[in-house]
C-alpha cells in the first residue's frame, strides 16, 4: 500500500471515531437530561450482565428491574444507602475526596482486598452509563459523568436513580425488585433492618445474600443500623 493509501486509510479511521465518540458524548447528553425526570428502563450494568450471561452460554438468566419513585421507597432504605455507602451525599459535589484518599492508602497496603471511595454520585453514573471493572479510562469517564450529573440533578434524583439500578442479588436490580423477592413487600414498607440487610449486600450482591445472609451479612447489617441511628434517623434525611 502506498505512503498516500495509508495516509487515506488512517484519517478515515479517526473520522470515525472521532465520530462514534461524539455520538457516545451525546448520547450520555441526553441521558442525563432526559432521566432527571423519566423512569430509567434499564442500566448500562444491566445490559452488561445480560449479554455476558447469554455469550456465557447461561440463557436463564433475566435481568430484573422494576422502576418506582422515591415516594414509593422507605425512607430507611435511603437513610441505609447514604449510612453504608457515603455518609456525605447530601453535602459533597460528587466527590468525596477523604474517602478517596482513604481507598487509595488502604489499597496500597492491603492490595488483595481492594477498597473503592466512589460516591453515590459516581456509582449512579457508573452503574447507568459505564461498565463493572476497573479500569483508569472507565474511573475518567465515570468523573465526567458524575460532574453532569451533579450538575443536571437534584440529590433526591440521584439517589432515586441509584436506588433502581443499584444490583443487590444475581440478576435482581432496583430496590422494588429486591424488596419484592427477599421479603415480599413492596419497596415502601421495607423496615429498618431490612433496608440495613439490603444495604449490607451491596459491595458484592451476587457473592452476599440478603436473603440467606451470612454472618458478615448481618454483622454489616448491624454496622449500618448503628450508623443510621447515630445519623439521627429519618430526619437527617427530610429535606431529601
Amino acid at each position: 500500500m502506498r505512503k498516500s493509501a495509508r495516509f487515506r486509510v488512517k484519517g478515515r479511521f479517526f473520522f470515525w471515531i472521532t465520530r462514534i465518540c461524539l455520538a457516545v458524548l451525546l448520547l450520555w447528553a441526553a441521558g442525563i437530561l432526559l432521566f432527571a425526570f423519566l423512569p430509567v428502563p434499564f442500566s448500562a450494568v444491566m445490559v452488561q450482565k445480560q449479554l455476558g450471561a447469554w455469550v456465557g452460554g447461561n440463557f436463564s438468566y433475566v435481568a430484573r428491574h422494576q422502576w418506582v419513585s422515591m415516594d414509593d421507597i422507605s425512607p430507611n432504605m435511603a437513610l441505609a444507602v447514604i449510612a453504608s455507602e457515603d455518609q456525605k451525599f447530601l453535602i459533597h459535589w460528587g466527590f468525596d475526596v477523604n474517602a478517596i484518599e482513604s481507598a487509595i492508602n488502604h489499597n496500597e497496603r492491603r492490595p488483595n482486598k481492594i477498597r473503592g471511595g466512589s460516591t453515590l454520585s459516581q456509582q449512579t453514573a457508573k452503574n447507568l452509563f459505564l461498565w463493572n471493572g476497573r479500569s483508569w479510562v472507565r474511573k475518567g469517564l465515570e468523573a465526567g459523568l458524575t460532574v453532569g450529573i451533579e450538575l443536571v440533578w437534584t440529590k433526591r434524583r440521584i439517589l432515586t436513580v441509584y436506588l433502581n439500578v443499584a444490583e443487590f442479588g444475581d440478576g435482581v436490580f432496583g430496590v422494588e425488585q429486591a424488596a419484592q423477592q427477599y421479603f415480599g413487600k413492596s419497596a415502601k414498607n421495607l423496615t429498618q433492618a431490612e433496608a440495613a440487610r439490603l444495604a449490607a449486600v451491596l459491595p458484592s450482591p451476587v457473592r452476599l445474600k440478603a436473603n440467606k445472609p451470612s454472618g458478615y451479612v448481618l454483622q454489616r447489617q448491624n454496622a449500618i443500623m448503628r450508623q443510621m441511628n447515630l445519623l439521627g434517623g429519618r430526619e437527617f434525611i427530610k429535606d431529601l
